[in-house]
């Protein structure tokens, strides 16, 4: 793992409100490859009292943001999409891992995996990146 205050990531990261709001914690942070994981809380379900899907999204994204953020250069996504395999109930843990498939130029492309804590996937979301001329 790479050292957290040295990692273009750790300012964005203080800077998340709604990743902070939702409990998330950073476990891996490395140049192409993150994990993060979040407790699901009572007040993250739906009306079916499962996760609701878009916090599910929101963690899978949040590991996205932080591969693709590899260098100083501000990377941001240029689209994304998400599979829901399985539903989850407050109290689980979901975790997700971010990978970098592929980096050329300003593009990239990332996949990330949302598993339980029994390691059953949850979903699996692929992230499309594209650097800014702005750095962090």
């Amino acid at each position: 793992m790479a050292d957290a205050a040295t990692t273009p990531t750790r300012a964005m990261m203080q800077r998340d409100q709604a990743s902070a709001a939702l409990g998330m914690v950073v476990e891996v942070d490395e140049p192409g490859h993150a994990v993060v994981s979040m407790r699901v809380r009572d007040d993250m379900t739906n009306g079916f009292h499962i996760t609701h899907g878009g916090l599910v999204f929101t963690l899978a994204d949040t590991a996205f943001a932080i591969a693709c953020n590899e260098d100083h250069t501000i990377t941001v996504a240029a689209g994304a999409d998400i599979s829901f395999l399985k539903s989850t109930v407050a109290g689980q843990t979901l975790t997700a891992t971010a990978l970098r498939r592929a980096r050329s130029g300003r593009t990239g492309l990332y996949d990330v995996t949302v598993v339980d804590e029994q390691g059953d996937a949850v979903a699996e979301f692929r992230g499309r990146s594209i650097s800014t001329n702005r750095t962090i």
